[in-house]
Parts: structure tokens; C-alpha cells; sequence
């Protein structure tokens, strides 16, 4: 009982901390409209502002001055990366604001290595509170208690600013409805500001008081950013007061699910993630969000299939693929395989996407389930690559069969935030079922057959399956499916009036996605020779939404441009540069700010531009001609 009691302390001080950075994402979407992905960043960036500051006022004053100031420090920046970057995005789909935001994830990532160096980092006690106070026998530091109380404190202090000010009369104003604020005379620009800026002191103040605690390091930006997030969904996306009871559900979730429930301590929180989108996707305590009047919708010519020059086009690339082998080296050959694998991965989520118009933030799942559904069974049951490569694509679609049935019953934000639960719930049981998956030690030992071992063959069977895999899915794009798909995606209401299904197509779209992600997965394993719990991770899913928006979002296969840019380039970042992620994640946000519609479609624009000038200038000629010889 002794220890029950004692680690119920210890979750609600966990509560404590957690609630602060949830309360921030919790109040800038609310408000913005923007899933920030950058909160974790801002999170990590105070810790290490407070950790410098801490180490020189060792004093029970100078402690909570340090929080204080470098909470403020890392405010004053985040005004700066919303008056500069956020506002030109508010109205752009919410892919383009994920990735802009986890471009200031990357730089911040290696800004910090750069600045503190990539040791992780101690901090000092609290002064005045290096303590412990006895409950029951057992010690709980004095530390602790602080955290408990300060929760509570913030809950009420946040909710004065907005049920007892002006200011927080409009925030509440602009959460309901941001196009009436505006109509009202409100500096909505000013508006956005103020509450980003309180959203990132919020969670900067989160991250020093953690300095006590634990160690201040370059990854706690994406270990608090997931927690967060779960926290946010179960509560309600703009809801402070649901953010508070999600965040003593969740923390105390891992403090009994480690006691309890070792073998799946992970697994619980993002079960109850699900559950809850499921049942109620605005969450406990939050409000369905309500659209806005002015959302942009991405813009984009008619799709049509390729004419004679885009035949030749594709002719003249398939060819290059072919040949590719006879002018690289055997390194060449193996990055030239990864990115063929890429592709296909790229180009499934790309269909998902762009067709379905389903934006997914856990399509790293479906390549998982097929890269560990073809190890375990060339592992335990000793099957060829050649029967894997049936094996893996449909133990991921029969996966999605399950997930997509509850998926496609939610949009917008929700599907997006199910799908990453999705995803992670599955990373969480791959990490922790050690018998059967080999935890974070993996499975190795997963090699192509005799034929395909060499660099060369292999380069090969990965092209041919990219080549077919593009057909395939461009073929589905202009079949009566995919046109069905389009309508869904373009105006559900009126598709539901001429009878078409809207759960049922978008639930197949899911599942032939997934299929094709999984053989992008089985490929992998068998190019890699091993599988890591890491293919299911965020990042993975992070590497296909960049892949489709390099290469253009509203294309059909733009991405498959997008994931051979993205590909080489993040290798030879990796290779050749000390800071890689500052450099890509600049790229990313330059990316987003000044070419939205990607490589593809910025190029098809700009040549649909140049032909409508040289037609108007031909037109021009003509009638001057013409005019002449009247004359």
C-alpha cells in the first residue's frame, strides 16, 4: 500500500509538469488552429536556458527567477517564429503546418548540440527543497510536493486570465469563432500572437522545472511532445480544463501501468488515446472544432493521364532506373535501393493523401507491420524472401482491415491524431514484447534469397516493385474507385447523394494503402538484413509526409520526385555535416513558406504560367497582324 501511495505522489507531481506544456498546445490550437509540433522544442529550449541560469543563481530565489526569466526568454522567441512563419500558415492544411513546425523540431534539435553541447546535462537541486518528506515510511522528495501544489495553482491562474479579462473574453471568443473576432475590429494578427507567446512561456516554464528532476538533453523535445499530444487529445484540443485531468490520467497511467502492467506500460496511454477519439474525438472536456469560413482548400489543376510528353517522360526515367546499376558504385547501388523502397512508400501515403484526401500522421505503421510481419515469420518459420514478399504487405492490410474500420469514422485533425495513435500503439508493443520481437534489440538476420543478394539484383527487384507500384496506384487514380475517392475528397455531401459510401471507399483506400506501404516495409527488412522498433516511430511518419510534400501534395505521384530529392539529400546531410537536422529543417520550412505546392506542382505551374503568356502573346501578334493588314 506503502508504494501505491507513493508513486500516486509521483504521478501527480509528473501531472504537474506535463499539464503546463499540454496547457500551451491545448491553448495555441485553440485559438490558431495549429497542431504545433515545435511545443516539444520550446519545452526543450527552456530547460536548457533555465539549466545555464540555475547553475549561477544557487538560491531558493534565484531557482524560480531562473525558470521565470528563461520561461520569458524562450516566450520572446516563440513571437518571433509566429510573427515570422506561423502567420503566413494559418490557413494552410494542417500537413503543411506539422511539417513546418517539425522543421523548427530539427533546427532546435541541433541548435541546442550546438550551443551546450551534446552531453547530457545535470542540473542542481532545488535550493532549499533537496529534501524528502516521509509518507508512510517511504521518502518522497519535498520537490515533489512543490509540483503537486503548482498544477492546481496554474489551473486557476490560467482560468482567471480567461473567464476574468478582456483579453481572455477574446480568446475564448476567437477559440468559437476566429472570422466573427475579426469582423468585430479585433487585431486578430496581435491576438494570435499574445496567446502563442503565453502558449510557448507555458511550456518553457514546463521544461525547467523538470531540471530537478531529470537529466536536460538534445531528445526530450520528442519524448514530451507525444505525451503531450496524447494528453491534449484525451482531454479536448483547446480545452485547459481537460488538459489538466488528462494529464493526472496519463501520468498516472505510467506510474501504476510500470507496477502493474510492465509488458505494456507503453501501449496504455495511446490505448486510451484511441478509445477516447473513438467514442468522443473532441475529447473529455473539449468542443468539436469548428471550421473556418476562410480555410484554404490546396490548390490544383485537373488531374488528367499523362499525354505523349509525360509518356516519353516516364519512358525516359524507367530507362534511367534500368541503367542505373552500370554507373554506381556498390554503396550508389544500395543508397539507389533505399531510394526505390522510399517510393513506394512515399507514393502509398501520397494516395492516401492527395486521393483519399485522408491526411495520415501514422502511416509508419503499415511499413512496421509488414517489415516485422515478413521477419517474424522468415525467423520463426524459415520462409523465403519470395513468400515474405506475400506475407508482409498482407499482415499490414489486415491490420488496416481492423484500424481503418474506426479511422475513417473520424477527419480532419481526428483521423490524423488516430492514425498517429494507431501507430504508436503498435511501436509500444513491438518495444516491449521482447519474446517475440526482440524489443529495441530487433530481429537480424533477415536476408534476401541467393538470386537477389547482390547489390545489383537487389537494386533491381526493389525497382521493378516501384515501377509497378506507381502504375498501379496512378491506374486506381483514374479507375472508378479513384474518382470516387475524389468526390469524397472534394464534397462528401454531395457523393453521399448519388450513393457513394463515404466509410466504405475510404476504408479500402486505407487498407490498399497500407498494402503497399507494407511491401515497402518487407523490402526494407530484407535490404537492411535487420528491423528496429524505430521503423514504426514518428520519425518514419515524419520522412513520408516530407517525401509528399517535396514533391508536390496535390499531384498524383509527385512524390515519387519527393522521396528521391529527400532521400539522397538526408543521406548525404548525414554523412558530410556535423548539423544535419538544422540544415533539413531549415530546408523544410523554407519549403513550406515558399513552395506549398512542392517540386511538381510549383514546376507544373510555372509552365501552365509560361504557356498562357506565350498563348496571349501569340494572340497579341495575331490580332496586330491582322489589324495591319486591314489597314
Amino acid at each position: 500500500m506503502e508504494l501505491y501511495v507513493v508513486q500516486f505522489l509521483t504521478g501527480l507531481a509528473n501531472a504537474a509538469s506535463l499539464f503546463l506544456v499540454a496547457s500551451g498546445l491545448s491553448l495555441i490550437f485553440g485559438v490558431t488552429r495549429i497542431v504545433n509540433f515545435a511545443h516539444g522544442a520550446f519545452y526543450m529550449i527552456g530547460a536548457y536556458i533555465a539549466y545555464s541560469l540555475t547553475v549561477r543563481w544557487q538560491t531558493p530565489l534565484g531557482f524560480w527567477a531562473a525558470l521565470l526569466v528563461s520561461a520569458a526568454a524562450v516566450a520572446l522567441v516563440g513571437v518571433f517564429v509566429e510573427i515570422l512563419l506561423l502567420r503566413r500558415i494559418y490557413h494552410a492544411p494542417e500537413l503543411l503546418q506539422l511539417l513546418a513546425t517539425f522543421g523548427l523540431t530539427l533546427i532546435a534539435e541541433d541548435a541546442v548540440r550546438l550551443i551546450w553541447g551534446p552531453e547530457d546535462l545535470v542540473g542542481p537541486r532545488a535550493a532549499g527543497l533537496s529534501g524528502a518528506v516521509s509518507v508512510l515510511g517511504r521518502p518522497v522528495p519535498s520537490y515533489d510536493f512543490v509540483l503537486i501544489a503548482l498544477g492546481p495553482v496554474v489551473l486557476a491562474l490560467i482560468w482567471l486570465l480567461l473567464h476574468r479579462s478582456r483579453w481572455g473574453l477574446l480568446v475564448r471568443a476567437a477559440t468559437q469563432d476566429r472570422e466573427m473576432v475579426n469582423a468585430l475590429g479585433v487585431n486578430q494578427k496581435w491576438l494570435f500572437t499574445s496567446v502563442f507567446a503565453l502558449g510557448v512561456f507555458l511550456a518553457a516554464f514546463g521544461g525547467g522545472l523538470q531540471i530537478p528532476r531529470d537529466a536536460v538533453t538534445h531528445f526530450m523535445d520528442l519524448s514530451i511532445i507525444t505525451e503531450v499530444f496524447v494528453i491534449v487529445v484525451i482531454g479536448g484540443l483547446g480545452s485547459i480544463g481537460g488538459a489538466f485531468l488528462a494529464a493526472i490520467v496519463v501520468s498516472q497511467l505510467n506510474a501504476f501501468g510500470i507496477l502493474i502492467l510492465p509488458g505494456i506500460s507503453l501501449v496504455l496511454m495511446f490505448a486510451v488515446m484511441a478509445i477516447v477519439l473513438i467514442l468522443r474525438p473532441w475529447g473529455l472536456l473539449g468542443k468539436p472544432v469548428v471550421r473556418s469560413r476562410s480555410a484554404a482548400v490546396p490548390e490544383g489543376g485537373a488531374w488528367r493521364p499523362f499525354g505523349l510528353a509525360g509518356r516519353m517522360t516516364c519512358a525516359i526515367a524507367i530507362l534511367a532506373a534500368i541503367l542505373l546499376p552500370f554507373f554506381l558504385g556498390n554503396y550508389g547501388i544500395s543508397v539507389a535501393s533505399e531510394v526505390m523502397i522510399a517510393i513506394i512508400f512515399a507514393i502509398s501515403l501520397q494516395f492516401l493523401m492527395s486521393v483519399g484526401g485522408l491526411d495520415s500522421f501514422g502511416h509508419a505503421a503499415s511499413l512496421g507491420l509488414g517489415a516485422y510481419g515478413s521477419a517474424l515469420c522468415v525467423q520463426y518459420f524459415g520462409i523465403s524472401m519470395e513468400l515474405a514478399l506475400i506475407v508482409g504487405p498482407l499482415t499490414a492490410a489486415a491490420f488496416a482491415v481492423i484500424a481503418g474500420w474506426f479511422c475513417v469514422r473520424l477527419s480532419n485533425v481526428y483521423f490524423a491524431m488516430l492514425t498517429l495513435a494507431y501507430a504508436q500503439i503498435l511501436w509500444s508493443i513491438v518495444f516491449q514484447w521482447v519474446d517475440l520481437t526482440g524489443g529495441d534489440n530487433g530481429i537480424v538476420g533477415v536476408w534476401p534469397s541467393e538470386w537477389a543478394s547482390s547489390p545489383w539484383a537487389y537494386y533491381w527487384l526493389t525497382a521493378a516493385f516501384a515501377i509497378a507500384v506507381v502504375g498501379a496506384l496512378r491506374y486506381l487514380t483514374f479507375s472508378p474507385f479513384g474518382y470516387s475517392l475524389r468526390a469524397l475528397r472534394d464534397s462528401p455531401m454531395r457523393s453521399a447523394t448519388i450513393g457513394i459510401s463515404q466509410r466504405h471507399v475510404q476504408h479500402v483506400a486505407f487498407v490498399v494503402s497500407a498494402f503497399f506501404a507494407g511491401l515497402a516495409g518487407v523490402l526494407f527488412a530484407f535490404q537492411k538484413g535487420s528491423i528496429f522498433p524505430d521503423a514504426l516511430g514518428i520519425a518514419t511518419s515524419v520522412d513520408g509526409l516530407i517525401m509528399v510534400l517535396l514533391g508536390g501534395f496535390n499531384t498524383i505521384s509527385g512524390s515519387v520526385v519527393g522521396a528521391v530529392v529527400y532521400k539522397i539529400v538526408s543521406i548525404w546531410l548525414m554523412s558530410n555535416m556535423d548539423f544535419p537536422r538544422l540544415i533539413l529543417g531549415t530546408v523544410i520550412v523554407l519549403l513550406v513558406v515558399l513552395f506549398p505546392q512542392g517540386i511538381v506542382g510549383t514546376s507544373r505551374r510555372v509552365i501552365e504560367t509560361w504557356q498562357a503568356r506565350r498563348w496571349q502573346f501569340r494572340t497579341l501578334v495575331s490580332a496586330r497582324v491582322k489589324n495591319g493588314g486591314a489597314a
